[in-house]
């Protein structure tokens, strides 16, 4: 099994020194990929270029850096310059974002979402694939005069997209190497997510699911707290649409949470609905030893060396 952890921290002294302790426990537990979110305060692509090279069992990803608000020349730059200080290991997600968040946030107009996610990733591809780009489309322009390739960012970067609804999932499978999609369960990736990204794609998608999940032995405790911290996402369309077609009412119900066998069982459920790769986030909704008993049992299934009963 492909499994990655997500990483965040608490730690208040450095960030970055804290998040790169972090990367070589989930390392020494077996683990093989983390991934970080892009929020207001870190850089996703900078932070994962920092662990990439100083964990170097790891492959890192951004899960995800909005497209609005970024031009592809700037996200080609930062992608490329993280594939050759990780020799090959880092892999790019992007996303939409949030309507409301954006705009809010860098006084943008939300327009046009799925023609900018189309003219983004067609250039991110020409960029990767041939070392410039002359693109004059509907809403963005890419014409660098001078060469945008960074010795050293060799293979070409996965591109990866957190697409969920039917018009992003057809882009995503036209035009990227596969989707990162969060709060989709195992239902919603059945019957929705992975054969409508599979009909568009040439070649088999990756179906990288984020799960929330945490094992512990104080289920009703962590359960609360994911409920708590998970709301957010209730109040986004795209997360409010697959929350619903899995049949929760609450974000938080859909977080994993229980002991190794009903974590791992959980896991497994993920995989035979399509995914491809499971990642789990929030597993700090629990205590510091619920997080490294969730650590290990993921290095665990990632190594095949948990049986199950």
């Amino acid at each position: 099994m492909s499994i990655g952890v997500a990483l965040a921290t608490a730690d208040e002294t450095n960030y970055v020194d804290a998040i790169v302790a972090e990367a070589k426990q989930v390392a020494a537990d077996g683990v093989r990929s983390v991934w970080f979110g892009q929020r207001f305060d870190y850089d996703a692509a900078a932070l994962a270029t920092v662990v990439g090279r100083e964990v170097p069992d790891l492959t890192v990803g951004t899960s995800a850096i909005p497209i609005f608000g970024r031009h592809p020349l700037l996200i080609s730059s930062q992608a490329q310059t993280a594939q050759a200080a990780t020799h090959g290991r880092f892999q790019l997600g992007l996303a939409l974002g949030a309507k409301d968040l954006l705009e809010g946030s860098f006084g943008l107009t939300y327009e046009r979402p799925i023609a900018r996610l189309r003219e983004f990733l067609t250039v991110l591809r020409e960029l990767f694939s041939t070392g410039t780009a002359d693109f004059h489309g509907e809403v963005l322009t890419a014409a660098p005069p001078r060469p945008t390739t960074v010795a050293g960012a060799q293979p070409p970067v996965p591109l990866l997209v957190a697409a969920m609804g039917p018009q992003a999932l057809r882009a995503t499978g036209e035009l990227a190497d596969g989707t990162l999609p969060f709060l989709a369960g195992p239902k919603v990736l059945d019957t929705e997510i992975v054969p409508a990204i599979t009909a568009a794609a040439d070649a088999p998608p990756r179906v990288i699911a984020f799960v929330a999940g945490v094992v512990t032995s104080d289920v009703e405790r962590v359960r609360a707290n994911a409920v708590e911290q998970l709301a957010f996402y209730e109040r986004i369309p795209s997360y409010q649409r697959v929350i619903g077609l899995e049949g929760a009412s609450r974000a938080g119900e859909l977080a994993v949470i229980g002991d190794e066998e009903t974590v791992a069982a959980a896991v497994r459920r993920y995989f035979d609905a399509g995914a491809t790769e499971v990642v789990f986030t929030q597993t700090d909704l629990g205590s510091a030893d619920d997080q490294r008993r969730t650590w290990k049992l993921l290095g665990e299934l990632s190594s095949g060396a948990h049986a199950g009963r």
